[in-house]
Formats: C-alpha cells, structure tokens, sequence
C-alpha cells in the first residue's frame, strides 16, 4: 500500500476531508487499556494519510513499548477503521520513534486526566 502517500491535490484533499474526520472518530472510539482517554486524544497518532482508493495509513505508537496488550490495540484500531463506510483497507506501522511524551496529550485529554492547563501552559512559556 505504497501508494497511500501519493500527492494529492486541493480538490482530492476536500473531497477525502469528511472521510478523513470519520476515520478521526473511529479512532477516537480506541482506548488504551490503562488509561480512561483514547489513543487519538492521548497522542499516539503519529500519522495519518487516505488516498484516492480509500486505503487508510497510519504510523501510531504506545506510550510505552513493553504494553502488553499491543497486539490487541491494533486490532481495534484497524477494525475500527476498516469499518469507517467507504474505507478500503487500513495498513497501520507500529513505532516508537520519537518516544511517547505527555507533551503529546490533546487539551482535553489532560482535562480527563486532571491536568492543569493553566500550569502546563505557564511551564511552556517559562522553558
């Protein structure tokens, strides 16, 4: 599935935009086993790219590379997605490159958690 980083053009990508949220919100139904938030939310999305045959790629990672249900993890994400209607196929790369931080955490992913936002805000303007 080489092709599914082919360029795409401005007309491709707005007709591939409302397939692509789907396929956000599928993933957005994944939760990592030991944390209540979901992969999407949590950051493990590295990327994520549709072509013009609907074939999705995806480069994720865990927030630690000894998860013990790993396995089980990218067999919902793809079945999540392979059920997003119009998706052809879901070919998904597993890495660990750069290493998962919780600087990766979506706003509302460190609202679930109960980090403060005004404080991690502050920190990043301090550093």
């Amino acid at each position: 599935m080489s092709d599914t980083r082919e360029i795409l053009t401005a007309e491709d990508v707005k007709a591939l935009a409302p397939l692509y949220e789907d396929v956000v919100l599928a993933l957005k139904q994944v939760y990592d086993p030991e944390i209540p938030v979901n992969i999407y939310d949590l950051g493990l999305i590295y990327e994520l790219n549709i072509n013009k045959k609907h074939q999705v790629y995806i480069k994720m990672t865990f927030t630690a590379p000894n998860c013990p249900m790993a396995d089980e993890v990218i067999a919902e994400v793809k079945r999540s997605v392979e059920d997003v209607k119009g998706i052809e196929s879901c070919e998904i790369e597993l890495t660990f490159e750069p290493v998962w931080d919780q600087s990766m955490l979506s706003d509302e992913a460190k609202v679930i958690l109960g980090m403060d936002l005004d404080f991690e805000d502050e920190a990043d303007e301090l550093s």
